[in-house]
């Protein structure tokens, strides 16, 4: 009797448990754009970092969830022609005040809860970890079922995660915001 209990119990979870489906990403054809101001006056720098793996947990064929890998030593610099300054600025934010990716190769955007607004617009809850520093975040997504695409921009506040350089000179510091417009692909 108590074997055929527990069966009944494992059947009936298994039939109200959603299916899921993992779709990975398609990291060649997935993009992250980063952009960081200076505080009093327009432009900065910018330029692109690289996912390393990820997926979306699709149920009921929509998105549910999902954790995206990035590279941390992927990122590049894109507004500085001359060679050695751009080398020399991608050095200083791998640095320890910046993202110290010496100690912390790899960020994490994990996918908590997903929100429809409507049918193609999402609001996206997420933990989010940079050097080793887990919080979380929420932004609002745009999804494309045709192209198999998701696209957001948000802005984060670098100090939450530890990233603390601030220039000496009050022209020139940067923002505490990291702006972000991310493209992911199947």
């Amino acid at each position: 009797m108590k074997t055929i209990l527990v069966t009944l119990i494992c059947l009936s979870y298994v039939c109200i448990t959603p299916n899921q489906e993992h779709l990975d990403i398609d990291t060649t054809k997935s993009k992250i754009n980063w952009s960081c101001d200076y505080t009093f006056y327009f432009n900065g720098h910018y330029g692109t970092i690289d996912f390393e793996k990820g997926y979306f947990i699709k149920s009921n064929d929509v998105i549910v969830g999902g954790e995206f890998v990035i590279d941390m030593n992927s990122i590049i610099c894109l507004d500085i022609e001359k060679q050695d300054a751009n080398e020399s600025l991608v050095n200083h934010i791998k640095d320890p005040d910046f993202f110290d990716v010496n100690t912390f190769p790899k960020s994490k955007l994990t996918i908590t809860n997903v929100d429809y607004v409507e049918k193609t617009t999402m609001e996206i809850s997420a933990d989010l970890e940079i050097k080793g520093q887990t919080l979380p975040i929420r932004f609002r997504a745009e999804v494309d079922y045709d192209l198999k695409q998701m696209t957001t921009k948000f802005k984060i506040d670098r100090t939450r995660w530890g990233i603390t350089y601030n220039s000496k000179m009050k022209d020139g510091a940067i923002s505490d915001a990291i702006g972000f417009e991310v493209t992911l692909r199947l």
